[in-house]
């Protein structure tokens, strides 16, 4: 009997369910199906194995230690190691330490699972509240007894990292090895990589160690939506734009030949336009340069990069009705995936059309799904009728479809 949270990913439950093992799904994290193991394990007296916090478990793991430095017999920087409980990392640094005690070791822990860090900060255990469910592997309220005591002495330092960054290091595995580690298999990478940025590159090489693969493929979507936010290769901002014809082309022509991976715009009043756009980037110094180059051109703009209201749920709920849209069409595009694809659909297009509602997510493909609103007056239509002809982008109008009219017409 193995007992597990009920928020286990799928493909771990049927892993432990296929090799024979009877599965009992109970709480939210690791602590409360604990607690429901020890309650078992009084009612059937069964023999209670610790998943951590056991010396023979601890000493199990340290064979990963040994096996690192068998394979790699070469001077090592730092071993990265994630921490849940603390069983991995008491294990493996309590081996290296007495073998190889150059060698950093140092912890990797959510910023909303860090039981071992704070403990570790004041000296005793400590039991959080409640703990991030992003990282599940690792989703312990509480170290253990044994470890938190083998990691006060072996252990160098913890680095926290952000969703961002773990999705980011889920991304860099799998460009490196095509293999797809679960959350908190990555979160090794995801550590190592906010240390060599902090701290410069090491002399010598550093290992992390990947935990897990346990990940549902429908995870995979909000992975890789956040990695580039992760990677600082993609910023979002909130920007305010007169609400005239020719002030969303200048806009877009101070965004330049950048690659644009999200516009959420809709009209709201005849003042003002408010846009959510997300924009690749190289790094976060070119990110601060484009929001000072948009409030030098007079555009009220905000980095909301870092706000996890804006991530999760504003960027999906740009929209709604505008009731003084008048005349307004509804195409969806299919644009080329190219830059400068949508500052040609500006320019080709009549100053004295107004876009009243515009969307586009990058998903990876050849070619980006755009979905445009323009009013166009009734004596307009022919010299509209030629602007989509010989535009070149595959169009479909969607004008009389019922969803625009139930949640976007007028």
């Amino acid at each position: 009997m193995i007992v597990m949270p009920e928020t286990t990913p799928q493909i771990k439950i049927a892993a432990v369910a296929a090799r024979g093992a009877q599965v009992v799904l109970f709480g939210d994290s690791f602590s409360d199906a604990n607690e429901h193991a020890m309650n078992l394990q009084k009612e059937t007296g069964a023999a209670f194995i610790h998943p951590y916090d056991d010396p023979d478990v601890i000493a199990g793991q340290g064979t990963i230690g040994m096996e690192v430095l068998r394979q790699h017999q070469a001077r090592i920087t730092a071993i990265f190691v994630p921490i849940g409980g603390g069983g991995l990392i008491a294990g493996i640094a309590a081996y290296v330490k007495h073998v190889r005690p150059q060698i950093k070791i140092i912890g990797v822990q959510p910023a909303d699972s860090d039981a071992m860090a704070q403990s570790l900060r004041i000296g005793q255990r400590v039991l959080l509240p409640h703990v991030g469910l992003f990282a599940d592997g690792v989703a312990v309220k509480q170290v253990g007894i044994e470890t938190f005591r083998l990691a006060q002495r072996y252990v160098d330092e913890i680095v926290v990292c952000n969703t961002d960054e773990i999705c980011a290091a889920i991304k860099d595995v799998f460009v490196d090895t095509r293999s797809i580690l679960e959350p908190a298999g990555a979160l090794a990478v995801a550590g190592m990589k906010r240390w060599i940025e902090a701290n410069g590159k090491p002399e010598y090489p550093c290992v992390a160690v990947g935990s897990g693969a346990n990940v549902n493929f429908d995870r995979l979507r909000f992975v890789a939506e956040r990695a580039e936010l992760g990677e600082a290769r993609e910023a979002i901002f909130v920007v305010t734009i007169p609400e005239k014809p020719g002030s969303f082309r200048a806009f877009c022509r101070l965004i330049g030949r950048r690659s644009i991976t999200e516009f959420n715009y809709r009209y709201a009043d005849s003042a003002m336009a408010h846009i959510f756009a997300g924009i690749e980037v190289k790094d976060r110094q070119e990110k601060e340069m484009l929001l000072r180059q948009f409030i030098d051109n007079g555009i009220e703009a905000y980095d909301l990069t870092g706000d996890e209201m804006a991530k999760l749920h504003i960027r999906h709920l740009v929209g709604g009705h505008a009731p003084t849209a008048d005349n307004e069409r509804l195409f969806r595009f299919e644009f080329p995936e190219l830059p400068g694809a949508l500052l040609n659909f500006l320019n080709q297009m009549s100053a004295g059309w107004n876009i009243s509602l515009f969307h586009y997510r990058n998903h990876g493909a050849d070619y980006g799904r755009v979905l445009v609103a323009i009013q166009v007056p009734p004596e307009d239509r022919a010299e509209f009728g030629v602007f989509l002809d010989t535009l070149g982008y595959h169009y479909t109008e969607e004008t009389d479809n019922p969803a625009y009219r139930l949640f976007l017409g007028q």
